[in-house]
């Protein structure tokens, strides 16, 4: 189904959404490649010109409803049906609670949980029509446990997961998936600006494979859970992609005393 209709993909310019591009033109798919940042959508532009056919570039900032709106619509009608979202915009920020003030904490719902709802409720609205269609949703292993200085970061995430659950409740009998990505440590751009030097040890003293994912560790996901021939039967699941954080108990050969 994927090979003859469109893949948005948010934050699609750099990082994680990128390395879902990526994996998209790989496999032979169409992408929408959105974001707000317009200086990485140039040279996303630039770098994947050889498949330009396949692809469109959209100026979004998903936190603007009106914005969304009329990008979804626009999208639509120009480059065809949208058989697939990946929310992949994020921001994110390390700041103790104590520290974090209401500005910063809306801010980082805006982008995270009510940009993913907004462009997940405006895509949906068609793929109900055609009663098929997969919203995979980039969530975080900070929204499902309690990581310091992840306070609104944690909140936003943990937000995405339960937005997630329900759309997929609502959605299931009308043809459309909802599920989640919740990606540990990842090399990105954002993970490679918020990890200090000891922040980067205490993540890998936690972590049982003892490493950093990349962001083709997500994106192989990703286009699991945009297949309905592979993933087909998956709705409302929050898959863990973090080299076993989220399961690991005391463990030995590094510190639990500190905290990621």
């Amino acid at each position: 189904m994927l090979d003859q209709q469109a893949v948005l993909v948010t934050g699609g310019a750099s990082g994680i959404g990128r390395a879902i591009v990526d994996a998209l033109l790989l496999a032979g798919h169409r992408a929408i490649v959105a974001d707000r940042d317009r200086t990485n959508l140039d040279r996303c532009r630039e770098a994947l010109d050889e498949n330009a056919d396949r692809l469109r570039f959209e100026p979004l900032d998903v936190s603007d409803e009106s914005a969304v709106i009329s990008s979804i619509a626009a999208c639509e009608d120009e480059f065809g049906p949208i058989a697939g979202v990946v929310n992949s915009a994020g921001i994110g920020r390390d700041v103790p609670s104590l520290d974090t003030g209401a500005d910063l904490f809306r801010k980082i719902l805006e982008v995270n949980l009510i940009g993913s709802f907004l462009v997940s409720r405006e895509v949906a609205k068609r793929m109900v029509g055609r009663k098929a269609g997969s919203i995979v949703n980039i969530a975080s292993v900070s929204g499902i446990l309690g990581n310091e200085g992840r306070v609104a970061y944690g909140a936003s995430k943990g937000g995405v997961i339960t937005m997630t659950r329900v759309m997929a409740v609502e959605l299931a009998s009308r043809g459309v998936r909802v599920n989640a990505i919740a990606p540990g440590p990842i090399e990105t751009p954002m993970v490679e600006a918020v990890h200090t030097p000891e922040a980067r040890r205490s993540w890998l003293s936690t972590i049982p494979q003892r490493r950093y994912g990349q962001p083709s560790d997500i994106a192989s996901v990703a286009l699991f859970l945009l297949d309905e021939r592979k993933s087909g039967f998956i709705t409302g699941q929050t898959i863990c992609v973090d080299g076993g954080f989220t399961v690991a108990g005391i463990m030995t050969g590094g510190s639990r005393d500190a905290h990621p």
